[in-house]
């Protein structure tokens, strides 16, 4: 099994930055891939980016140019790294791991963007 753990959300104006961290109870590049996604009120769970174990990168539309997705093998975690936030970010974010074919989740971390 693998334990997800976020953090770094919270309250942050339009255009702020943030930056999410999800450190794993095991090595990173023994998960065949790690992403974050975010759910909104009202609506369903998606795709924000991730990263594979041999470092190819994946942006969903709305966050290419803003987000960057990157890692630190010797802390087992994975950075979501969030600029120009616009209040359409607001959600709730997840970190997501895929390892030997079972996917693991975080509990989530709250980002609001508000003014």
């Amino acid at each position: 099994q693998v334990q997800l753990v976020e953090s770094g959300g919270g309250l942050v104006q339009p255009g702020g930055s943030l930056r999410l961290s999800c450190t794993a109870s095991t090595s990173i590049f023994s998960i065949d891939m790690m992403g974050w996604y975010r759910q909104a009120p009202g609506e369903q769970r998606e795709l924000v980016t991730t990263i594979t174990s041999g470092g190819n990168r994946n942006y969903a539309d709305s966050t290419k140019g803003r987000f960057t997705i990157s890692r630190d093998s010797a802390k087992n975690s994975v950075y979501l790294q969030m600029n120009n936030l616009e209040p359409e970010d607001t959600a709730v974010y997840y970190c997501n791991a895929r390892y030997r074919f079972v996917e693991y989740w975080g509990q989530g971390t709250q980002v609001t963007v508000s003014s």
